[in-house]
């Protein structure tokens, strides 16, 4: 088979042959160790558990929180609800119970914190403000899977390659998280009689069962006590004197490590600019992007421990490693699925013919244009209902669908960031998400005769209005050809 853009051709090869079984035995470990998120994920887990695990994550949500007067408190929870992805999974056990802690302090009615909290962070999660290890695993996955067209000269790929567009994202889904709370839900909830108090601690059992344990946030998910009123020690919206130190120490430390990067940037001759002095498309500097977030974390994670006590010698940082990498076991183990499966899709050649008789057949229909990254989309969004791991699904979407899309003249960062629209939006909505169970045991605190229908029905307002918003960014960034990140734009 001819790969455009070239004279060499690619011959298509069977797994289940000789060769392929020989091929197969021979580098497995090589295709597990090769998978390009394993060097870019892992480090960034890492630095992350340790700003969580001292606190420092909590601790910055809860002054988010603490600090909106009444009126922006659904603002703020749709904010903090859709960057909560840099907390990984345990956003969905920290933000909603939280978001409803501070809606009742403030008179507002708790299941509407609760629900806008849980809607903003997981119809938004594959985006946020800050790079996180998605970031890190998106690019790595897309990376890996343009070998497959060996001849395509296309910009490379890396943790910010869509940093402007999440900065855009965040702020929009934000604003009509917010709205959708302040306008939709909390309405709804007043009109039904929705109770604005635990039931009895009897009925709160599924809640008892899905605790984090061991956190130093407080138990995100521990239920009321017999009387019904509110667990001081459950969470505390209110910061400590201590802790408000911390997040002073650790500010502090994150403006000078920026000054450090600013000045070893901005040197002449500096080791960061690339070969004509600057720092696009390409660079030592973009090249470094995992290390830079992955000192941020660390060096904020360790100052907040050492001011606040949760970090009070090596031994306890190396505890907290310990425990992000007992934490990221499933992602190893799929890694290692995940890694074969794409040394097998670009040694084969499948992925080069999918791309090039998709890329063919679009063509010959007209379809090239922006409506079919929204088919993409849509296709994102169906699958996100059926498979809930975004690593999965985007393995297996982007080994098509980034070279297809490519031949077309797209770059991989404009499918990755179109890829992002589609898996988050109906993330809410299916039950195979299995923090859906987190949100009926919280749900029944105030509501014991609920089900998983009444909690998927009251995420639905925010399912469509999310996805329309970012599909209508993207177009924006389309039609005007805007860049997506640093050095990454739209076409080829």
């Amino acid at each position: 088979m001819a790969i455009p853009g070239g004279d060499e051709t690619i011959a298509i090869k069977g797994l289940f042959t000789g060769e392929g079984l020989s091929w197969l035995t021979t580098t497995m470990g090589d295709n597990y160790i090769g998978f390009p998120p394993l060097a870019t994920v892992l480090p960034i887990l890492l630095a992350v558990g340790v700003a969580e695990k001292s606190g420092m994550l909590a601790a910055a949500v809860r002054i988010a929180f603490g600090k909106s007067p009444k009126w922006l408190l659904p603002y703020a929870v749709g904010f903090v609800g859709v960057v909560g992805s840099i907390m990984a999974d345990s956003a969905f056990v920290i933000i909603a119970p939280l978001a409803a802690l501070v809606f009742k302090a403030a008179g507002r009615h708790p299941m509407a914190g609760l629900i806008g909290g849980f809607a903003a962070t997981g119809a938004g999660y594959s985006t946020s403000i800050v790079p996180t290890s998605l970031d890190a695993l998106f690019a790595g996955i897309t990376t890996s899977v343009m070998e497959t067209l060996p001849n395509t000269d296309y910009t490379a790929v890396n943790p910010v390659s869509n940093y402007y567009f999440n900065i855009a994202s965040s702020i929009v889904l934000a604003v009509i998280a917010g709205f959708i709370i302040d306008r939709l839900i909390e309405p709804n909830m007043v009109r039904k009689g929705v109770p604005r108090e635990y039931a009895n601690a009897s009925s709160s059992g599924l809640a008892r069962e899905y605790q984090a344990p061991d956190s130093p946030y407080g138990d995100a998910s521990a239920t009321s006590d017999d009387s019904g009123e509110d667990d001081a020690t459950e969470i505390k919206a209110e910061l400590e004197p201590e802790e408000k130190r911390g997040l002073i120490w650790s500010l502090v430390a994150a403006l000078l490590l920026t000054a450090v990067i600013l000045f070893s940037v901005l040197i002449p001759n500096s080791p960061w600019r690339n070969e004509d002095g600057g720092f696009l498309p390409e660079s030592p500097l973009l090249s470094s992007i995992v290390f830079i977030v992955f000192a941020y974390f660390m060096l904020m994670g360790v100052v907040y421990g050492i001011v606040v006590h949760t970090v009070r010698s090596m031994n306890d940082l190396v505890k907290m490693m310990s425990q992000s990498i007992i934490d990221m076991m499933s992602f190893l183990i799929l890694a290692f699925i995940l890694g074969q499966f794409i040394a097998l899709f670009n040694w084969t050649g499948i992925g080069s013919w999918i791309a090039v008789a998709g890329a063919s057949g679009l063509e010959a229909i007209g379809l090239t244009g922006f409506a079919a990254v929204i088919g993409f989309m849509l296709l994102a969004s169906l699958l996100n209902l059926f498979i809930i791991s975004g690593s999965s699904m985007w393995t297996l979407m982007a080994a098509v669908f980034v070279p297809l899309f490519s031949l077309l003249g797209y770059e991989p960062a404009f499918i990755q960031a179109g890829f992002r629209v589609g898996d988050s939006a109906t993330q809410v909505i299916t039950p195979l998400n299995p923090y859906m169970i987190v949100l009926l045991g919280l749900v029944r605190r105030y509501e014991p005769n609920a089900g998983l229908g009444t909690v998927i029905s009251r995420m639905f307002p925010f399912v469509i209005p999310f996805w329309l918003a970012w599909a209508v960014l993207l177009g924006i960034w389309f039609l005007f050809d805007l860049p997506l990140g640093p050095g990454n734009g739209i076409r080829l």
